[in-house]
């Protein structure tokens, strides 16, 4: 924020979405929040925790974080849970039945989409889930929106007894702008009503409630065509005229001014009279929505001419280098701007962070050969890439050990020698992983899984989970101990080893010994992400320059702190030809974990300050 900007609004602050809907959900007074770390929306509740009038708790999942909420409401006070898109699958079991229960105290569900895919699995449109669970869906534009429309949804919830799906991007999450609050407010204190005929959803109970739930639907529709968060901004180019949303609307009001657009906050039940009036008013209407053609189909099922996306990509964000040249030919103007593609960008594939303790079980894994690798989502999805290659697979969370189960019982004749081995992490595996586990070994499964415990939620930063020890607020807590829980399962104790992932001989060798068992077989690593306080650095790192050869052994690690300072093509005795790469390490970045001095024949790594060699340990409590 400039000087002058903060003259001219003393009383903005400069906060980001994620921030501005943990600060409005206080400001609501909002009793009780839940979520599962997961990118763009991690932030909000790491906010919201430092709001002492606000109970919050990291979850074991996005289900448990939604019941935590629901639970909330139904006691009447106001609750929020937050998550990704990908999360909002895993909670939709519980969502789809309390759309018909509906909420009592005001019950948000912030849904972040990962729209252009910059840390997910997929791009999904967490819109659809507003029409398949009757529930109002709020887009914000920006950091102000989101505070605004947060403070919103609690009163809509309250005031039609449902859910509010506040839907946010990637873009709204992080970006920051200049706020404005208002006024906290205190809510009236209810208590839990019993009413089992609402809360019971049994068969008889759930059938009455449905049409209760259809005549919602009918007033919400009604309620939208005099929202105030669905305005008209007039234009003076009337060739077109755009219906959107969310941050689409930046995009489209940077790219066109002139234009007309109807802005939609409450963007389902979607008004549609009012934008039937709309596009008789411009000669061309154009629903500019990011991914799916969700409004677009109902419009034109509506009877309402419009062009979307027959024009508009459905792929990624609709920015003005997209915008620009799509509308071109409708706008008659000279499109001068290239839609920036990947090619524009210098090429940096995401890799695993220095020191990592994954990287020396990718190490093993990739010379671990007739092997299928089974992987799942978080920092060890980055194994499939360079330099490594060490997986086969990744679905979904928690779902490396059910895809390799399937592997095994589903294999030819042709990979009956293969070693099938699952590869997950251990806040995935208390998430989805646990039943795939109880799965392998009820149904006699033949998979050895790699159960990396770093102790943290390390994707989205090392946030504290049941692994930890610690709660959202750092304070002490239970600590799940894996060698127990994998037993309680089902795998027999002989087949369970808690190894060090920094010994690399160590961690080779029982690798090789367990793929030969028959029946399942877990091995622990049992070192700390290197973003959390846990991990102790050690001493650094060099490359003795006389020493080394060339090989390139140290390569394979994939640690990034290791740096090729020259190549060489030499001709072998055999009159082949061998690339050379000469190495250094990257001081700043080296944190002396030694996995790299494990691959060097030539003993060319060495300390930096010739202190002794230690590897990397987790601070004693």
């Amino acid at each position: 924020m400039t000087a002058a900007e903060q003259v001219r609004n003393p009383q903005a602050i400069f906060i980001s979405g994620n921030e501005a809907v943990a600060m409005a959900a206080r400001d609501a007074d909002c009793r009780v929040a839940a979520a599962y770390p997961g990118t763009p929306s991690t932030e909000i509740l790491e906010y919201l925790s430092a709001y002492p009038t606000v109970y919050s708790e990291w979850s074991i999942n996005e289900k448990v974080s939604l019941e935590v909420a629901i639970g909330a409401s139904l006691a009447g006070s106001r609750a929020l849970c937050a998550m990704k898109h990908v999360g909002l699958n895993v909670a939709s079991d519980a969502l789809m039945t309390q759309t018909l229960i509906g909420a009592v105290g005001g019950l948000v569900i912030a849904v972040a989409d990962d729209v252009g895919l910059s840390s997910s699995q997929n791009e999904q449109d967490s819109r659809y889930w507003g029409r398949f669970a009757h529930i109002p869906v709020l887009e914000p534009c920006d950091a102000q929106e989101a505070y605004s429309m947060t403070r919103f949804a609690f009163s809509l919830s309250e005031q039609f007894s449902v859910p509010v799906l506040l839907r946010l991007t990637t873009r709204i999450c992080h970006v920051k702008g200049l706020v404005r609050t208002d006024a906290s407010e205190k809510t009236v204190a209810r208590f839990f009503n019993k009413d089992s005929s609402r809360y019971v959803m049994v068969p008889g109970n759930a059938r009455n409630r449905i049409p209760l739930m259809m005549q919602r639907d009918k007033e919400l529709a009604q309620f939208s065509e005099s929202c105030e968060l669905n305005r008209f901004e007039p234009g003076q180019d009337r060739r077109i005229g755009f219906v959107t949303s969310g941050a689409a609307y930046c995009h489209v009001r940077e790219t066109f001014p002139e234009a007309p657009v109807l802005k939609l906050g409450l963007s389902h039940p979607a008004p549609i009279e009012t934008i039937r009036a709309f596009a008789q008013e411009v000669d061309q209407l154009i629903v500019a929505e990011e991914v799916e053609p969700l409004l677009e189909t109902e419009l034109k099922a509506a009877g309402i001419q419009l062009s979307g996306k027959d024009i508009l990509p459905r792929i990624g964000e609709l920015t003005p280098s997209v915008l620009r040249p799509a509308l071109a030919q409708l706008t008659g103007d000279t499109c001068t701007t290239a839609p920036a593609t990947q090619n524009d960008l210098f090429p940096r594939p995401p890799t695993l962070c220095v020191a990592c303790p994954h990287m020396g079980i990718y190490y093993c894994l990739a010379h671990v050969k007739n092997t299928i690798i089974s992987g799942d989502i978080g920092c060890y999805t980055l194994g499939a890439g360079q330099p490594w290659n060490a997986l086969d697979t990744c679905i979904s969370m928690g779902a490396s050990l059910s895809v390799a189960q399937g592997i095994d019982k589903g294999r030819s004749e042709a990979d009956q020698n293969k070693n099938v081995i699952a590869v997950i992490g251990d806040s995935t595996f208390l998430h989805m992983g646990m039943q795939g586990l109880l799965d392998i070994t009820y149904n006699r499964g033949n998979v050895t899984i790699l159960l990396l415990d770093n102790r943290a939620v390390g994707m989205t930063g090392g946030q504290n989970a049941p692994s930890s020890g610690l709660d959202l607020h750092g304070e002490e807590t239970i600590q799940v101990d894996f060698r127990k829980l994998c037993e309680a399962l089902g795998v027999k104790p002989a087949r369970i080893h808690e190894v060090n992932p920094y010994e690399l001989p160590v961690l080779f060798k029982a690798l090789r010994e367990e793929v030969k068992q028959t029946g399942p077989s877990v091995i622990i690593t049992n070192q700390p992400c290197v973003l959390t306080e846990r991990y102790r650095q050690q001493p650094v790192l060099a490359v003795d320059a006389d020493r080394c050869t060339g090989c390139s052994n140290c390569l394979d690690v994939g640690c990034p702190a290791i740096l090729v300072e020259r190549r060489e093509t030499v001709i072998k005795p055999n009159g082949r030809e061998k690339q050379l790469a000469f190495v250094k390490i990257d001081s700043a970045a080296c944190t002396g974990c030694n996995l790299c001095i494990n691959t060097c024949g030539p003993d060319a790594i060495i300390p930096l300050s010739r202190d002794s060699r230690i590897n990397a340990v987790e601070v004693s409590a």
